[in-house]
């Protein structure tokens, strides 16, 4: 057993060491120049929306705030089986409904399809397609960022992830650090070394080309990650758009952060088990490394539970009480909060956000068992509805100051 510690050890400790040498090359951005692009592409906003009426209206009316030309894009709600008055409230806004009655095939991933056709068929044709989630607000030059980016040629590109409620539990002030250290060390550090980063399920960007070539008849829980790995299979990779601020509600209790992640899990295990040896392979085979990385991204949910059994088995056969030194402890402690402290500080959050990080690893922990019941409940297909009740505007998100206070990066007063 000892042997075994010290092989399952030496893996979890080079995944590890790959992805900090990684982040590396997150510790410089180059700003963006996105309003010297002229605005000339087309965009299909395409929202899937189940019984949303409480926070789509503020979605819809922050679209419609971009500093984009209003003639060149158009908002489409999918009202997926809404027993409210999602379309409603939407169709008033200014949104163009498109409805679905399905009971059977539920979930986003469905609605999307249908409503990519349903787009694709009209006798507007557009350049490229954003999705959002009903949950979402979007900076004001959003839409101006990708045009950018699509005028230099990216095909899919992922906006910045970021949060609408950090401050209203630790749950959500854990999951808006966790967002913050992703978006830097892991998304803008694989940009700037023109690998492929990960699709965020919201706040996405895709030409309308690509996605008539791939479709998005994805099965997985995860439909994003699923297109992400078709496409690096057949050579696109997904940029980055660290300019691009979408905001996403998240949950207020360890519960419904659970069964979110768990779902993620689930897909996460089901994509993995598909490609990850078609992906590995192909990018030996040619030699790109974007697909290698690629496959690696795709063992995160094992080196999760590597590090759940190597914990446990170093309870078991290898702890020692007598050995326990407790500097080295503190060192060690202090060593990872300096080191996650720094993505926060190149992000220029707001102050309290530091002392949110002496209680995000307790949030990080809970990763473990909830990777473990995404592994074992990986072939079930199961969709569940999260609920969202928080109706904020994009002025209030505003003027509570609670985003970047010392600098308004996301403002379109200021592209940095």
């Amino acid at each position: 057993m000892t042997e075994l510690l010290f092989v399952l050890q030496l893996a979890l400790i080079a995944y590890g060491l790959y992805h900090t040498f990684l982040s590396v090359f997150s510790l410089y951005r180059r700003v963006e120049d996105y309003r010297s692009t002229p605005p000339k592409h087309s965009f299909a906003v395409v929202i899937a929306a189940h019984n949303e009426e409480k926070v789509i209206g503020e979605l819809v009316k922050s679209v419609f705030r971009s500093d984009y030309p209003r003639e060149l894009y158009e908002v489409f709600v999918i009202a997926d089986n809404c027993t409210d008055r999602t379309s409603e409230v939407a169709a008033s806004l200014g949104a163009t409904v498109i409805e679905r009655f399905n009971h059977y095939k539920r979930g986003k991933g469905y609605a999307l399809e249908y409503g990519f056709q349903r787009i694709f068929a009209l006798p507007r044709k557009f350049d490229a397609v954003v999705v959002l989630d009903a949950d979402n607000l979007i900076s004001p030059h959003f839409l101006q960022a990708m045009n950018h980016r699509l005028a230099r040629g990216e095909k899919i590109i992922q906006g910045y992830l970021d949060t609408k409620n950090p401050d209203d539990t630790w749950i959500s002030r854990s999951i808006y650090v966790g967002y913050l250290i992703s978006n830097r060390f892991c998304q803008l550090a694989r940009h700037n070394l023109g690998l492929s980063c990960a699709l965020g399920g919201t706040g996405m960007c895709i030409a309308t080309d690509v996605l008539k070539r791939f479709g998005w008849g994805m099965t997985t829980l995860t439909e994003d990650l699923e297109f992400q790995t078709k496409a690096l299979l057949c050579g696109l990779r997904v940029t980055w758009a660290h300019e691009a601020a979408v905001y996403d509600e998240k949950p207020l209790s360890l519960r419904q952060s659970w069964r979110q992640r768990q779902r993620w899990m689930q897909g996460h295990c089901q994509v993995a088990g598909r490609y990850f040896f078609r992906l590995i392979w192909e990018g030996i085979r040619t030699r790109d490394f974007k697909k290698i990385d690629g496959a690696l991204y795709l063992l995160r949910p094992y080196f999760t539970m590597g590090v759940g059994v190597a914990a446990l088995l170093s309870l078991l056969f290898d702890f020692n009480w007598s050995r326990i030194d407790v500097w080295w402890f503190i060192k060690g402690f202090s060593g990872q909060y300096l080191y996650l402290a720094l993505a926060l500080f190149l992000e220029k959050v707001p102050l309290r956000a530091y002392l949110w990080l002496f209680y995000y690893p307790i949030f990080a922990f809970t990763w473990i068992p909830i990777t473990f019941a995404g592994f074992l409940y990986r072939h079930r297909r199961s969709w569940c509805h999260t609920k969202h009740v928080r109706n904020i505007s994009w002025e209030q998100l505003k003027n509570w100051n609670r985003y970047r206070t010392q600098r308004e990066w996301h403002g379109a007063e200021n592209p940095d």
